[in-house]
């Protein structure tokens, strides 16, 4: 009933919202969302803050971009049925590289660790021009046409968006309770326990970070398609900071909060123009999550949860009330 609540008003949005709501905010929300989601699921259940998901997400972004339909001349196209699931692959499989790297790594090391691959990606991308067309990147990467259906318009690449985040949800729910998952949870609370069980850590860690690589390659590829292209720009360091800001309002430690940070985000960036300056926009931004932080050191995600507890006992005694002759 909790599930249904929430959803049949995401359901309804189309019909309440113009165009531009539904793409420019509520879509966009949903595929930031996504992105976010893997990073809040690393900080969750591994507690490691990864630096390169915007990484991850572009290694999806670029494999769509080169393998599809596009505007510079670059790559070979090919039908979208291959190209998907390839680019989730190449997602997943970077996504364990970066596990294998940064697997010794905890706190401040782990951060700096995956900001490094974060950047030597962008630097890469922005200098090779084989397989990324350097600075200027792909243009025109449109999404599929599925019969008369074009995932291009607004209704369909919204639904597609929601439905997206909603098996993603459903995966790390159910992720997090497999073996595996729980495996991962132990290297979290007491990697030193594990290591004397005869358990090795390497592999909790690693199957991590490529869960966490399918989640950003998914958001990825909706966002190319979203953005109709993808750059340089796409996996620099400003993508990289928005993900952890996201990720921080919504409440580092939950992984449903990345939705709640990702709304608030976009809603500043769409709507700063008219608040305050467009070039002070990272200012309003800090103000913001300066706030969060110390209003609800949780993120937003908690604060509604800690809400919802203290309202949860008055409604108890109100209804106690009613019921008494």
């Amino acid at each position: 009933m909790k599930h249904a609540a929430i959803l049949t008003p995401l359901l309804l949005l189309p019909l309440m919202l113009n165009d531009f709501w539904l793409t420019q905010v509520a879509t966009r929300a949903l595929i930031l969302g996504v992105m976010a989601l893997s990073l809040s699921f690393l900080a969750t259940y591994l507690g490691v803050v990864s630096f390169a998901q915007a990484t991850l997400a572009g290694v999806a972004g670029y494999t769509v971009a080169y393998f599809g339909p596009n505007t510079v001349g670059v790559g070979t196209e090919l039908s979208f049925w291959l190209t998907v699931p390839l680019a989730l692959v190449l997602a997943t499989l970077s996504g364990a590289i970066v596990g294998l790297i940064a697997r010794r790594s905890r706190g401040i090391y782990a951060i700096m660790i995956t900001l490094a691959i974060g950047v030597a990606f962008f630097y890469f991308t922005r200098q090779n021009y084989t397989f990324f067309n350097g600075w200027t990147g792909f243009s025109g990467v449109r999404a599929p046409m599925i019969g008369d259906m074009s995932l291009r318009d607004p209704l369909p690449l919204y639904l597609l968006s929601l439905a997206i985040a909603v098996i993603a949800l459903v995966l790390v729910n159910g992720f997090v309770r497999s073996p595996l998952g729980l495996a991962i949870q132990a290297v979290r609370d007491a990697p030193g326990r594990v290591l004397a069980l005869g358990i090795s850590v390497t592999t909790p860690i690693v199957a991590a970070f490529a869960f966490s690589g399918f989640l950003a390659g998914t958001g990825g590829i909706l966002n190319a398609w979203y953005q109709e292209r993808v750059s340089s720009f796409s996996v620099g360091l400003g993508p990289i900071i928005d993900l952890l800001i996201i990720a921080v309002i919504g409440g580092l430690r939950h992984p449903s909060g990345a939705f709640v940070g990702a709304v608030v985000f976009v809603l500043l960036d769409t709507f700063a123009v008219d608040l305050i300056d467009r070039e002070r926009f990272n200012t309003l931004i800090g103000a913001v999550l300066l706030l969060i932080v110390i209003a609800a050191p949780n993120g937003l995600q908690q604060l509604v949860t800690d809400w919802g507890a203290r309202l949860r006992p008055r409604q108890q005694i109100e209804q106690i009330k009613r019921e008494e002759p």
